[in-house]
């Protein structure tokens, strides 16, 4: 006989899940990659080597775009899976706080290695001051302005929720206050003496593409629909855009700029840059989407290398100081620029893939990674 306060009751209600987005694992491998191209490269290139400068104001896209998608990526997965802040944002922090905690030791303890010196006291307020404003290594800022964004997520929702039917009004001045803060930095910097030393370490310096993000994610289909009808002019976009980023460049070295400073950043070109960048990477992410057959050893190499960039992201300094300063500067005296560069850079994706590939199977993982701990067969099979 059938309990009817049983037939009365609702099935329990299915775990609600983002639709994974593959277009995003391509914007997101294709980024850091060019963290690491950025790294690597201002550490090996020749003060005269104008072509390898060149080529590092190209790849200077990358903190946008990384917010942006960091931004995106939030609030795509809170609107498809609504649940209380309080639930929400702690196992964020834990995946970024931890590793941000680690990882400040850890090249805490290599910046002592390199420059030694000071009492036990001093280095621990040294320590304090590095975690606090993301300096502990040159990459690390990255997770400090993440957790920022993290903490700008009630106020991201009501902003993108608030402005919904202008949301091209929200973009455009966003973008206008993005040109000329960028502007300042660049041309006026003694308009922003104050906050120079720390800009990139400010949210703010990025606010248009945490904004855009956001709003992006308000859109997703849309957007994503939009990218795949405009992927050849976006192409031209693309294009364009690296040309007069390059012309900025030369024009800024004419005026008196050192080679790097040319192609710094924090300068509007870079800003508009960054969205063709950003476009693009969109662009190329919905092909693949598009034609991603899941049992091929392609897309099995990108599911692994997204699941991984996070841990490369964080340990390729590591390589790179190892490679080019530790041991008597061995690797710099055998291989001649600008293939230093090269070489450099593929060793170091080698050596900081091997290293995640370890820490994801150990109990470390968290803390490495940014990763729980898996099994190694868990690890293999996702």
């Amino acid at each position: 006989m059938t309990d009817p306060l049983a037939a009365a009751t609702p099935p329990p209600a299915k775990r609600m899940t983002s639709p994974h987005l593959y277009e995003v694992d391509v914007v997101r491998i294709l980024t850091f990659a060019s963290v690491i191209a950025v790294h690597t490269t201002s550490q090996t290139v020749a003060d005269d080597d104008l072509v390898l400068y060149g080529f590092l104001a190209l790849v200077h896209f990358t903190r946008e775009v990384f917010f942006a998608l960091t931004a995106f990526v939030l609030i795509y997965s809170y609107l498809n899976r609504p649940q209380p802040m309080k639930t929400f944002l702690p196992r964020r922090f834990l995946l970024v706080g931890v590793p941000y905690l680690l990882w400040s030791v850890i090249y805490f303890v290599v910046g002592i290695i390199r420059t030694p010196g000071g009492t036990f006291g001093e280095m621990l307020l040294r320590l304090g001051g590095d975690i606090l404003t993301g300096t502990a290594f040159y990459h690390l800022y990255f997770l400090l302005v993440t957790m920022q964004v993290y903490l700008l997520v009630p106020v991201m929702l009501w902003l993108v929720r608030r402005t919904r039917g202008k949301h091209p009004l929200l973009l455009g001045s966003s973008l206008a206050i993005q040109l000329v803060l960028t502007g300042l930095y660049m041309y006026f910097p003694d308009v922003t003496s104050g906050i120079n030393d720390f800009n990139k370490q400010l949210f703010f310096s990025y606010q248009f593409f945490i904004i855009a993000g956001a709003v992006a994610a308000d859109h997703s289909a849309a957007f994503l629909a939009w990218i795949r009808c405009h992927r050849r002019a976006i192409g031209f976009v693309v294009v364009a855009t690296a040309a007069c980023t390059l012309g900025v460049y030369i024009v800024n070295m004419l005026t008196g700029r050192s080679p790097y400073r040319a192609g710094t950043p924090l300068q509007p070109i870079e800003m508009l840059w960054s969205i063709a960048v950003a476009l693009g990477f969109l662009a190329v992410g919905t092909w693949w989407a598009d034609r991603r057959d899941p049992r091929s050893v392609v897309a099995k190499s990108l599911d692994l290398g997204s699941d991984r960039s996070f841990g490369i992201f964080l340990s390729h300094p590591l390589f790179i100081w190892l490679l080019l300063w530790a041991g008597d500067d061995w690797l710099e005296r055998s291989v001649p620029k600008p293939w230093l560069t090269l070489v450099t850079y593929v060793l170091v994706v080698l050596l900081s893939l091997g290293l995640t590939e370890l820490s994801r199977r150990s109990w470390f993982s968290l803390g490495l990674t940014g990763r729980r701990f898996s099994s190694r067969k868990s690890v293999r099979a996702s």
